[in-house]
């Protein structure tokens, strides 16, 4: 286990909801928190599962010792059904403090109708501003159009900070509403801004995940969340790529870093894209076997975060997506033997290949000590 990572689970037995949560840093310095919440499918109806979330978010915040202090930066709500349960889940949304809020079509595996991830942090070091974005979308035109005028908003959005796409940004998130069908839009919408934003082969993209989700608007087709730092020096922020085990996503012509590392005084952050089932060469490995699917996937994943100096016992959350939800009960024994204690989401959401029929993400974190940089 990770010395500097610590896990917790804690049952609220009222609520019919678990909280598996991670736990890094202590006291005199920044601390993070990743809290995953699974309410029972046996709760009720939405609404009250809806309720029971809310209530054992609160009560972690005010009860938890450890977590005291730490304020939301980014939650992501996963529903079952959007259109008909946005609405409801608008209308708390108005009552809490701000934070960026996204909120995806991925319905759970366990049954339910809606989970939650939450990022916490205590005040950041004033040498860095994060800026979250979530729940991006627009209703005019397919998804090539949509995705040209997400990133267009985002880059004005982002020099209005003092920031670049190509400078700052660290991590997206892009849910594609039918991504069999609408998935190519994108990958030709995002190519083309990279290059007008001189993110080619020979430099570098972004780290990403591009997956299915909805939004409750069947007009929206995508979905955009990002992640964007300023005050980052040259040198902070490297990319992973693990080449003995993954191709270069520009083989198969797409514009993603398979994961992004930023260095702080204090620790290292790793942002691994959705990665799945994958050779050196970009070919789909062990087709139609999800158990090795899975395997493959975490060598995989291993191999980024290894490159990264770190460990899936550095992972403080990971996110898990299944295009066939027949296969969760197989899936989640492999995850449980493996990770027991990880903070982890089950979600369903197709790949931008059918052949794969398992992808994940993580984030993980590191103690480092750089005096070149200033602490997180």
């Amino acid at each position: 286990m990770s010395k500097n990572m610590e896990y917790r689970k804690h049952r609220i037995e009222y609520l019919r909801t678990t909280v598996e949560y991670s736990l890094f840093g202590g006291e005199g310095g920044t601390r993070e928190a990743h809290l995953m919440f699974h309410v029972d499918p046996e709760a009720g109806s939405y609404e009250e599962q809806l309720t029971a979330i809310r209530k054992a978010y609160h009560r972690i915040l005010s009860r938890k010792v450890k977590i005291r202090g730490m304020v939301p930066v980014f939650c992501r709500y996963f529903l079952s059904d959007a259109a008909n349960q946005w609405e409801a889940l608008q209308a708390v949304l108005q009552k809490e403090p701000s934070c960026a809020v996204s909120v995806v079509q991925q319905p759970p595996l366990d049954g339910s109708k809606i989970a939650l991830w939450v990022y916490l942090t205590s005040e950041p070091n004033v040498a860095y501003k994060h800026y979250w974005t979530a729940g991006a979308g627009v209703s005019c035109g397919k998804s090539e159009r949509q995705m040209k005028t997400l990133l267009k908003s985002y880059e004005a959005d982002l020099v209005g900070k003092g920031c670049t796409l190509a400078s700052d940004c660290i991590r997206t998130w892009i849910f594609v509403q039918n991504v069999d069908v609408n998935y190519a839009g994108i990958v030709k919408a995002r190519r083309e801004n990279f290059l007008g934003q001189g993110l080619t082969e020979s430099t570098h993209y972004i780290a990403s995940t591009g997956i299915e989700g909805r939004h409750a608007d069947p007009k929206i087709h995508v979905l955009f969340d990002a992640y964007a730092v300023k005050g980052l020096q040259p040198g902070q922020m490297t990319y992973l790529h693990a080449l003995s085990h993954l191709s270069p996503t520009a083989l198969y012509g797409v514009t993603f870093e398979r994961g992004t590392s930023v260095e702080y005084g204090d620790r290292r952050h790793l942002f691994i894209s959705g990665t799945a089932s994958i050779d050196h060469r970009g070919e789909v490995v062990h087709v139609g076997d999800v158990q090795e699917q899975t395997r493959r996937m975490w060598e995989n994943v291993e191999k980024l975060l290894e490159e990264g100096k770190a460990g899936f016992e550095d992972v403080a959350q990971m996110i898990v997506y299944l295009r066939d939800a027949s296969d969760y009960p197989v899936v989640r024994a492999l995850f449980a033997k493996r990770f027991p204690d990880t903070p982890i989401q089950f979600v369903v959401a197709a790949v931008c290949r059918p052949a794969w029929l398992i992808e994940m993400e993580c984030i993980a974190i590191v103690a480092n000590s750089n005096s070149s940089y200033e602490s997180f």
